[in-house]
């Protein structure tokens, strides 16, 4: 029986296949990419059809419920995936030594590339200056909307963020739906089951069965992304309007412009010197990003990325680590938003910002983006939290002026932040020698497949 790992461990077997999983031969309309961008382009419409208006909610509003409910049904399955992932990974590969390297590395990755992600987004945010001009004064309703942000935001700290990964019970890590917490439990076991060796074989197989019946349940949750895409766009266009978007039309173009830039230039080059397509690479999870698309939430894509990622050759074990992490380590595209919305307000707000000045948040930024996945609205509190640091109200104040075109943004900022989490598995993977070249075929530069830098 073949298996995705290089260890040839058979009790390691591939994912079943979802249905996000490109099948050739098959018409179009047979694959559910196209199903969730039919939702996107028909929520679009009936959002415009059906604003609201005055106060009164709107039917296009009233669907939201499709977008969250969907989504709280993929968050159901992301605990139990990741731990039976990551324990049978960590379990079968035996070396725990190398699980400790996989996961320093992939760290130290993170940090080099989501600091490359703010600086770009420092120089384009003062190439285009999206913010002069805007002379923003916030009012009074907009104040109390932001108030629920800014007490969200002052909860948090850097301890507080380390305590979190802490569970108070096992359980309580997965009944929260905490990933880094379920991540934690899941090392930890992994490397128990690791030390009972030949003991651990039983219920390590036990538990990878568990994770190939839970991607079905996922493969079933999957069907039903057309409709939360058509509820979610429909709620976001019949809520914000139109007017909505063409007041910040400069900042949002700036803002995906960056992400494109970042996505083909940085992310790129980092492929190419790994011995990736970035062009094949994307054809290859095309379906996900789709779906994130539909969504605005890159967490809806975990468990089948996770199952295609394995398919492609990267071991379970490196997956297991690397992915999971990602979501609270390498968040590339909430890197770009954050940097780039601080200077935005900055200049809205007529507020002068020093080199040094930028720099300090920017650093800050480093250490508190980290756990802008672990909470709700995480993107927003970070950037509140970061702006209470410059003691300036003006600037805090100034976040109103975001709240109305946040959302638009976030389908940006979770699809970078996919295909950089994505792209950094099958780096590390490659690093590692936990690679399996021939699975990996659709995504590797023909020439340089069996090059390791």
């Amino acid at each position: 029986m073949l298996s995705v790992s290089p260890t040839n461990d058979d009790s390691v077997l591939p994912p079943s296949p979802l249905p996000t999983e490109h099948k050739s031969g098959q018409p179009f309309w047979k694959h559910i990419y196209f199903w969730v961008l039919l939702g996107v382009v028909c929520g679009v419409a009936f959002g415009l059809l059906f604003p609201s208006r005055g106060g009164q909610v709107g039917l296009g509003e009233q669907l939201k419920p499709l977008g969250e409910g969907f989504i709280s049904l993929v968050k159901m399955l992301i605990a139990p995936i990741i731990f039976f992932t990551v324990v049978s990974g960590i379990a079968s590969v035996g070396d725990l030594r190398k699980v400790g390297r996989v996961g320093l590395k992939a760290l130290v990755y993170f940090e080099l590339v989501t600091t490359l992600a703010m600086f770009l987004a420092l120089g384009a945010v003062h190439l285009f200056k999206p913010g002069v001009g805007v002379n923003y004064t916030p009012s009074a309703a907009e104040m109390k909307k932001l108030a629920t942000y800014s007490q969200a935001a002052s909860e948090q700290s850097a301890v507080d963020f380390v305590l979190h990964i802490i569970p108070k019970t096992f359980v309580g890590a997965f009944a929260e739906g905490e990933i880094l917490q379920v991540l934690l439990l899941s090392v930890l076991m992994g490397i128990a089951l690791a030390k009972m060796g030949e003991r651990a074989k039983p219920l390590t197989h036990a538990l990878h069965l568990a994770s190939q019946a839970f991607f079905l349940v996922v493969g079933m949750v999957v069907w039903l992304a057309p409709i939360a895409a058509f509820g979610a766009m429909a709620s976001t266009v019949g809520s914000a309007g139109v007017a909505a978007l063409v007041a910040l039309l400069k900042m949002m173009a700036t803002f995906y412009a960056a992400c494109v830039v970042f996505i083909f230039v940085v992310l790129g080059a980092i492929a190419r010197f790994y011995g990736f397509s970035l062009l094949r690479y994307l054809r290859f999870i095309k379906d996900e990003i789709l779906l994130v698309l539909g969504t605005s939430s890159s967490e809806s894509a975990l468990p089948p990325m996770m199952a295609k990622l394995e398919r492609a050759g990267c071991a379970p074990s490196v997956v297991g680590i690397v992915l999971p992490a990602g979501y609270s380590f390498n968040l590339d595209g909430t890197s770009i938003y954050l940097a780039m919305a601080i200077v935005f307000l900055a200049q809205a707000t007529n507020t002068p910002l020093s080199f040094g000045q930028e720099m300090g948040l920017m650093a800050l930024l480093l250490v508190s983006s980290k756990g802008a996945a672990a909470v709700t609205g995480g993107g927003f509190i970070t950037l509140a939290a970061t702006l209470s640091a410059t003691h300036n109200p003006q600037l805090v104040a100034g976040l109103a002026i975001l709240i109305g075109i946040d959302r638009f943004m976030s389908e940006a900022r979770a699809i970078t932040n996919l295909i950089g989490n994505g792209l950094a598995t099958f780096i590390i993977a490659k690093s590692e020698g936990e690679l399996d070249v021939e699975l990996a075929a659709p995504v590797l530069l023909g020439s340089i497949t069996t090059t390791t830098p």
